[in-house]
């Protein structure tokens, strides 16, 4: 299928959420870093793309009608160029919010010392090379990462046409969604998972 929703939020910024609500939206898998845990076969297509060998877009992902979160978000514009008719989904928050979250989080996990297992290593490879290639090669450093954070978002706002932007902050719930998508609004609540808490508590990590 085509996806008709490419995420260009980066993750920490209601990504894990945005994969259960599009999921039950759009009745079929949304491709999140989660995916990539599972799928360890993905890690060796994510890493060949970032050396400028990227796959067809539209094979590698044909069982999923969305992306969000990391590595996708790192593609977006060349995931948006694949499937013309898709929505692009810009997640944002607070840049001072996002940074203390993917601080505390994310970039806590990739500065810690190398995992035993041997896929994990290769998947935390991954997302280092990913980091500094797509993101910013000093994204330990809190200026520098808020900087690149601001750019990314402002690339996309300025990239992507007005009627394919939607662009959503935790917080705002179904109704943008639903709206861009012509879709009903559900009854149940949106889903709300993977907080800081959450996240540290999945990998064993003290509170800061």
């Amino acid at each position: 299928m085509a996806l008709r929703v490419v995420g260009a939020g980066l993750g920490r910024t209601g990504t894990h959420s945005l994969k259960l609500a599009l999921e039950q939206l759009l009745g079929a898998p949304c491709y999140h870093m989660f995916e990539v845990m599972d799928n360890p076969d993905h890690i060796a297509v994510w890493d060949a793309a970032l050396r400028g060998d990227p796959p067809d877009w539209n094979r590698f992902l044909s069982k999923y009608a969305a992306t969000v979160d990391w590595p996708a978000c790192a593609f977006w514009r060349e995931l948006a160029d694949a499937n013309p008719d898709a929505l692009v989904l810009l997640s944002v928050r607070d840049t001072d919010d996002w940074w203390t979250s993917a601080h505390n989080t994310i970039f806590g996990v990739m500065a810690r010392d190398a995992p035993p297992d041997d896929t994990l290593r290769r998947q935390r490879s991954m997302a280092h090379t990913m980091l500094e290639v797509r993101f910013t090669p000093n994204w330990r450093d809190e200026a520098a990462a808020k900087a690149a954070y601001e750019h990314k978002n402002d690339e996309v706002r300025a990239s992507v046409p007005p009627h394919r932007l939607l662009e959503w902050r935790p917080g705002d719930g179904w109704e943008p969604i639903c709206l861009a998508l012509g879709l009903p609004v559900p009854s149940e609540p949106f889903p709300h998972v993977n907080t800081t808490a959450d996240f540290r508590a999945m990998l064993g990590i003290e509170a800061p």
